[in-house]
């Protein structure tokens, strides 16, 4: 039998922090646990000079769609302005992380983790936060709805 697809509703997101002092906010759109993928999917929100700590994955690609905002991305040796409509893809084993370059305004990419190798985990092990409604609504408009609800099908 075919499994069922999950469906989900922007205003239904839990956003959570790896450690709570982060200043990345991430909510799992898809993932192991939430829809039994191998691929993870969230949502990932860097606090206006807000940055990842540098990280590897060995066995993951990750690609980032920016969807709001302006910021740096480092990868190993390189360095790569990005803002809305880029797309990164670190390959695997590199050591990356991408910064927030606004003082002001968050940024937003949807990311992709391939072989999830225990990053949904990580995440939901994480501190949970609220979601803003600037956050659900530049996911909403990333979707193409707003977000007044939930869809009724």
């Amino acid at each position: 039998m075919i499994a069922a697809p999950v469906v989900a509703d922007v205003d239904t997101l839990h956003g959570y922090k790896i450690s709570p002092d982060d200043t990345v906010t991430l909510a799992v759109l898809s993932g192991p646990e939430t829809s039994g993928s191998d691929t993870t999917v969230c949502l990932e929100i860097w606090e206006p000079l807000g940055s990842q700590p540098p990280n590897s994955h060995p066995e993951s690609t990750e690609t980032f769609v920016i969807v709001a905002g302006d910021g740096v991305a480092y990868s190993d040796d390189h360095v790569r302005p990005v803002s809305a409509g880029t797309i990164i893809v670190l390959p695997k084993g590199s050591v990356h992380r991408i910064a927030n370059s606004s003082e002001t305004d968050k940024m937003y990419a949807i990311t992709v983790m391939e072989r999830d190798g225990g990053f949904e985990d990580m995440i939901l092990r994480g501190s949970p936060v609220a979601l803003s409604d600037e956050d659900r609504a530049v996911l909403g408009a990333a979707t193409g709805r707003p977000t007044s609800g939930p869809v009724r099908t």
